[in-house]
């Protein structure tokens, strides 16, 4: 099997091999796998000791920052405090310095009392609790052996939890589900006991032992699952529910957040009180030794279990799945289902290469979920475009705000300075306005992005951060704000962001100078003695030293093209940026783009007023081809373009860069795919397949040029089809989709 090999960061630990509770759904005592009986019935010191060291050097080896020990059973509570205190003292002693331990323990709750609530606040124990719903619920697996009700003591253990002194404590309540039980009364009980979290679990079951379906309905457990989730929303989801929240970050392109969903690589390991290391423990449901690995904690590494062509079937991912799964849309939120749910002793797959018997119940659940969630869950900037700039705008501010924090933290007056400014400006309705318009400007984020680079690789690394008071000026000027603004100059030059670049000395001087914005423009005076002061009348028209950036009109909209071949941060592409246009070829090029935009509206009728005020900013690179457009580095708005070729080819650039701008600016605003997969696509117009990503911004391109060249259009269709079926597609990626139909 190939991939890396995953380490564990969760162990299941068996304090204790028996059970004070006779549930008959229990996959330890009720199922194919007997091997409790030959265990020994409490964890011994050796067995402590040794899985401690293991597990430490495991850490140790990998670089783990946390593992996971879950005290497990059996009933763990059985082992009494003084042994579980010894397990905790164990496992404590041997991961410091080593990696952080996050020590849990899962029980029935019979036992628990304060006594044991003590030692579990001492070493940060936290507790979760199995509690199927109301008594009724409840009693209907969860007894004991005579017969007797377990609920109340259940109910006086998690009130226990719930005190204040060990709120802290509570992991939440394991929930089984039975069809048989009262989907919205079992909610209740669960929520009127405000757990933290709520988990719940499909009966473990296989193809040679099903689950009960009463009414021989193949989506009985997602009915049942769906009407809790319904019960939930209209409780306004008033605790986390584990499954719901791994289902919904799913289809929104997010991990999995349970092992019995979606295709993340399994990182747990068991070990039995005799120090036996095993699978997953609910493999014990299919078959006598399923879990067994033959090794131990006496002679066997961690990495070896890891090595186990068992557990290294469970980290496969999309390979490790049936091929029915492969195909299914629902996978990634699935993941296949349990891998114990999979397994079938006969037939022509392998043991568990087969869909989880509950199949059509994940299915119908994740589609209910997806139905019932689609429209709160789709990305604004997705459903409604113009949304995409507002989205972009929040992203700039945040990494903004991002910068400060790393930089504010090193006390840094300059920033400081510059940031109180920031607030100064803020402050006023004109300058708040001013403030948007520079930050909207593409090569602000080309700046931040470096600025965040290099704060993070050389923490002394700010000077690139002191370039905050251009845009600050910037910003003033746009506001009209009689603010006096501290800038630093290199080169002789100062450039302000969004409007231009005044020549203020000779070359290569390098100095400060104070910009203050007039009526009509802006002053400048370079902080040094006898230095002259510069006046800018008219911040859009050129004068002595000043050489503002271009804007080009679009015939029937505005705001029109900036051409901007000044900006430092301007090369972000994949070809470099050209020297500064003279004014022949900025006459040339002005002519071409207006030309052009002409073009794509008798060609594309609308498609030109999608691109006003969206498609902002234009930046000449040298070694491009004329028709072809490059997207870089930096905020929505900006294309390179090569300064040459016809009016036509230009067209194609602006329509052809516009697509790809877009599309990549929805990826940085939304998940409109999940990029965690090895998924590829055929593509109607290529042999080769490609990954989903590559279909789509084909497809989207192909899309608006096929007004240009019909030959583009042939295939899209097929590839739509092909995005609609694959599994990689978020809840906003669907909605893209569905625009993109309208669309064609």
């Amino acid at each position: 099997m190939t991939g890396p090999l995953v380490p564990f960061r969760e162990v299941v630990l068996k304090v204790h091999s028996r059970c004070d509770l006779a549930c008959d759904h229990c996959y330890v005592y009720e199922h194919a796998d007997q091997s409790w009986r030959t265990r020994p019935k409490t964890i011994s010191d050796d067995v402590i000791f040794r899985t401690a060291q293991r597990l430490a050097e495991h850490a140790k080896t990998h670089a783990l920052p946390s593992v996971s020990v879950i005290l497990h059973g059996g009933e763990p509570l059985l082992a009494g405090p003084a042994r579980l205190r010894r397990v905790c003292e164990e496992l404590t002693s041997a991961f410091e310095g080593i990696a952080e331990l996050d020590l849990r323990i899962h029980t029935n709750g019979l036992q628990l009392s304060p006594r044991y609530l003590d030692l579990f606040d001492e070493f940060g124990v936290k507790v979760g609790i199995s509690l199927d719903g109301d008594r009724a619920a409840n009693d209907r697996h969860r007894r004991y052996a005579d017969g007797r009700s377990s609920h109340p003591l259940v109910l006086k253990a998690v009130e226990l939890l719930q005190q204040e002194r060990y709120r802290h404590l509570n992991l939440g309540l394991l929930c089984t589900v039975d069809i048989e039980n009262d989907p919205r009364a079992v909610l209740d009980a669960l929520t009127e006991l405000d757990p933290p979290l709520i988990d719940f679990l499909l009966p473990h079951a296989t193809w040679d032992e099903p689950p009960p379906r009463p009414d021989g309905s193949s989506t009985a457990y997602a009915d049942w699952l769906l009407a809790v989730f319904d019960r939930w929303q209209e409780q306004g989801r008033p605790v986390p529910v584990r499954l719901f929240s791994s289902v919904l970050s799913t289809l929104s392109g997010g991990p999995s957040l349970t092992e019995s969903l979606g295709l993340a690589p399994t990182d747990l390991v068991v070990v039995e009180t005799d120090g036996q290391l095993e699978q997953v423990d609910s493999l014990k449901s299919a078959y006598e030794g399923a879990a067994a690995t033959g090794f131990d904690v006496f002679t066997h590494t961690f990495d070896e279990v890891a090595a186990h062509p068992g557990v290294r079937a469970r980290q496969l991912g999309l390979a490790g799945v049936s091929e029915t799964c492969r195909r299914c849309p629902v996978v990634r939120s699935c993941g296949g289902g349990l891998y114990t749910h999979r397994y079938r002793s006969t037939g022509p797959s392998g043991a568990f290469d087969n869909p989880s018997v509950y199949c059509a119940d994940l299915e119908a659940l994740v589609r209910g979920i997806e139905a019932r969630s689609a429209a709160a869950l789709v990305a604004p900037a997705v459903a409604e475009p113009v949304e995409l700039v507002a989205a972009q705008q929040d992203l700039t501010r945040t990494l903004l705000a991002r910068l400060n924090a790393d930089i504010g933290r090193r006390g840094d007056e300059r920033w400081e300075a510059a940031w109180e400014l920031t607030a100064t400006i803020e402050a006023s309705e004109e300058g708040a306005r001013a403030l948007d318009e520079v930050l909207a400007h593409p090569y602000t984020r080309s700046w931040l992005l470096r600025a965040l680079e290099l704060v993070h690789e050389r923490p002394g690394a700010v000077q690139v951060a002191h370039r905050m008071p251009v845009y600050l000026a910037a910003a003033a000027v746009r506001g009209g704000l009689d603010l006096p603004v501290r800038v630093t100059f290199s080169g002789g030059r100062i450039y302000l962001p969004g409007l231009g670049e005044l020549r203020i000395a000779d070359a290569g001087e390098r100095g400060t100078a104070l910009v203050r914005a007039t009526e009509d423009g802006f002053l400048v005076r370079q902080e040094r003695s006898g230095a002259a002061e510069l006046r800018v009348v008219r911040p859009e028209a050129a004068g002595p030293g000043w050489r503002p950036l271009r804007r080009f009109a679009t015939p029937g909209s505005t705001p029109g093209l900036v051409l901007d071949d000044l900006d430092p941060y301007r090369a972000c592409f994949s070809a470099p940026a050209a020297d500064a246009l003279d004014d022949r070829a900025v006459a040339g090029l002005e002519a071409r783009a207006g030309e052009a935009w002409t073009w794509i509206e008798e060609k594309a009728p609308g498609r030109t007023g999608e691109m006003a005020g969206r498609l902002t900013t234009l930046t000449p690179l040298t070694r491009l081809a004329p028709a072809e457009p490059a997207v870089g580095r930096h905020g929505y708005g900006a294309l390179g373009i090569s300064p040459d070729g016809s009016a036509e080819e230009l067209a194609f650039a602006l329509l052809r860069g516009f697509r790809r701008a877009e599309l990549r600016a929805l990826r940085d605003v939304t998940d409109l795919y999940a990029a965690d997969g090895s998924w590829e696509h055929r593509m109607p117009w290529q042999e080769e397949p490609v990954p989903f990503s590559r279909l789509l911004a084909d497809t989207y391109e192909r899309m608006a040029l096929g007004a240009f060249e019909p030959s583009y259009l042939e295939g899209v269709p097929q590839a739509l089809d092909t995005l609609e079926g694959a599994a990689e597609l978020t809840i906003s990626g669907k909605r893209l989709l569905d625009r993109m139909r309208k669309e064609i």
